[in-house]
C-alpha cells in the first residue's frame, strides 16, 4: 500500500504531537474561544467590528464607503489645529481617489475606559461622532443614543 504512514509526517501536519523532549502532548490549555485566550487588542478589535456592522445596518449608504481602521496611538506629533490632548478617534475626508476613513487609537480609549461596557459606549460614541464630522451632520442624527 502506497501511502504516508503518520510518523513520516512532520509534526506540525498531524493533529496531535509530542514536543521536542517527549514529555507530552502539545496543544493548547484552553479553549481558542475562551475569553483567556482573547487579548485585549483582539477584543477592542471585535467591539469596532460589532459597532461598524450596527451602523452598517442602519446607514449602508454613509458606512459603505468608509474604510475604518485601529492603530495603539494617535501620532506624536499632530498638527497645529490638533491642539486637543485627548484625542481617541480621528477622521480624515476623501481626497485624490482615497475613500473618507476613520481611525480609532486603542491606547487611549483603553485607558479611560474602566470596563467592557464603558468601551463599547465609547468605540459607539467616537464612530458615530467621526462619522457625522465625515458627513457634515449631527451625531444625533446617526445615532439617536450618542452621548447617553
Amino acid at each position: 500500500m502506497v501511502g504516508i504512514m503518520t510518523h513520516e509526517l512532520p509534526p506540525w501536519h498531524r493533529a496531535v504531537y509530542r514536543n521536542t523532549h517527549g514529555r507530552g502532548v502539545r496543544r493548547p490549555t484552553f479553549g481558542t474561544r475562551l475569553p483567556r485566550y482573547r487579548t485585549r487588542c483582539g477584543v477592542f478589535d471585535d467591539l469596532v467590528a460589532a459597532q461598524i456592522r450596527r451602523l452598517s445596518a442602519g446607514w449602508p449608504e454613509l458606512v459603505r464607503s468608509v474604510q475604518f481602521g485601529v492603530e495603539d496611538v494617535p501620532p506624536s506629533d499632530p498638527t497645529p489645529w490638533d491642539g486637543t490632548s485627548g484625542v481617541y478617534s480621528r477622521s480624515f475626508p476623501a481626497g485624490r481617489g482615497v475613500p473618507p476613513r476613520i481611525i480609532l487609537y486603542r491606547m487611549p480609549i483603553q485607558h479611560q475606559t474602566k470596563n467592557r461596557m464603558e468601551l463599547e459606549l465609547v468605540i459607539r460614541d467616537e464612530l458615530v461622532q467621526q462619522l457625522a464630522e465625515l458627513y457634515g451632520r449631527s451625531p444625533e442624527q446617526i445615532d439617536p443614543m450618542w452621548g447617553k
